[in-house]
């Protein structure tokens, strides 16, 4: 059987009761989650590449960040936007009123999805705050992805909406370290920043009395940061309700010429978006990554402390260094469940199958509903590709297909 990315059973007994007192997100969590379940049981799908229903709405609301973070794939060293006009992808945004628009439709077809907002630090789009509470009133749990520099903005709507789900990029212990991996140009103390905006948020969650949003941290594991994980996880853990730690997305030179042809024969022109995420670090000691997961783990596991979620799951010192040494290793996760679940759309409007690798457009949500392009012939034609050809090789380290 096909692996799907999932979270360990003792993260999602402690998680429960929090989501227990709100059913009307609970049912849509339970569905997406049992709906990749079937689908990683039952194969790849109907052969006209069709899909059913919308269970995430990914919206990638803006380009603009605050903040050059190294190993941003984006604004980091090789990012694909470090050569874009900030004043450009601004005036491409798409208004609020469009979004609140394409989301009632999604609901008068049947699909009510989870909204996911990211960026770009979606804090930076002004109509932010307006679609978290719109998709709360239509009874869509929403949740946001932030780099936490301005948590105090948002935290009374966050509350009162609710937003089910705030998650905040923290890379560090301290001020020090987070500072040097999560930069600002303005030589802002981002670390101290968020610590102010998390406590904001708590206050606020306490004041509404409804237990949400959820607070989850997000520590993307990095040369800078690797040795300090256990120290991250100690420092955060007063902070959040759960801890995140990715092993990083990346890609080799070698992995994206290949994907330049693979993607050029299946589709008919170059992709170009993938080479923001090559990746230069490999880690040299990865028994001492291992040895402080391992110790995270089973820090996580007593009663009262906040669980830590590894995405993707990967355990054991020789599977660590085949994830960071060898790009075509996909250690199970050879089918992309979120190509049939998820709607990825950029900040200009552009509709894709892919969330990192958005060469692939099936449209433009200023033209069409989400619902008009979900089962559109591009879209169809993009699912039957990896149905019937396989992944590609860009594919083997995804959020898409190992983080959703």
């Amino acid at each position: 059987m096909h692996k799907t990315s999932r979270i360990a059973p003792q993260a999602v007994l402690k998680l429960f009761l929090k989501h227990a007192r709100h059913p009307w997100i609970a049912r849509r969590l339970a569905a997406l989650q049992a709906e990749k379940w079937l689908f990683g049981a039952l194969g790849p799908g109907p052969a006209d590449g069709s899909a059913r229903t919308i269970r995430q709405l990914s919206i990638r609301i803006t380009d603009v960040c605050n903040l050059r973070c190294v190993m941003c794939g984006q604004w980091g060293e090789r990012g694909f936007l470090l050569d874009k006009d900030l004043a450009a992808l601004k005036r491409e945004e798409i208004p609020p009123r469009r979004y609140a628009y394409l989301l009632d439709d999604l609901i008068a077809h049947g699909h009510w999805p989870v909204v996911y907002l990211w960026g770009g630090e979606p804090m930076l789009y002004p109509g932010t705050l307006e679609i978290i509470s719109h998709a709360a009133r239509l009874g869509l749990p929403t949740a946001i992805a932030t780099n936490g520099t301005r948590l105090p903005q948002g935290a009374e709507v966050f509350a009162r909406a609710p937003m089910y789900l705030l998650q905040v990029s923290i890379d560090g212990h301290d001020s020090a370290l987070h500072n040097a991996i999560r930069r600002s140009p303005s030589g802002a103390d981002t670390f101290a920043e968020i610590m102010h905006g998390l406590g904001a948020v708590r206050e606020a969650r306490d004041r509404a009395g409804r237990g949400l949003p959820i607070i989850a941290s997000l520590t993307t594991i990095s040369r800078e940061n690797h040795g300090h994980l256990v120290d991250i996880y100690e420092r955060l853990s007063s902070e959040v309700d759960f801890l995140v730690f990715y092993l990083s997305w990346w890609i080799d030179e070698p992995a994206a010429s290949a994907h330049d042809a693979d993607f050029e024969r299946r589709f008919g022109f170059r992709p170009e978006l993938h080479r923001g995420w090559i990746g230069g670090w490999k880690p040299e000691d990865h028994g001492l990554i291992q040895a402080q997961l391992k110790e995270i783990r089973e820090r996580s596991a007593r009663k009262g402390t906040p669980p830590a979620i590894l995405i993707p799951d990967i355990d054991g010192v020789e599977n660590l260094r085949t994830y960071y040494t060898d790009h075509s290793a996909t250690f199970g996760y050879e089918r992309c469940v979120s190509i049939r679940q998820a709607v990825e759309i950029n900040s200009n409007g552009d509709m894709s199958p892919c969330r990192d690798y958005h060469d692939y457009v099936v449209g433009n949500v200023r033209d069409h509903t989400v619902s008009e392009l979900w089962n559109s012939e591009p879209y169809r034609r993009f699912r039957q590709s990896l149905a019937r050809d396989g992944l590609m090789p860009a594919c083997a380290r995804c959020c898409g297909l190992m983080g959703y």
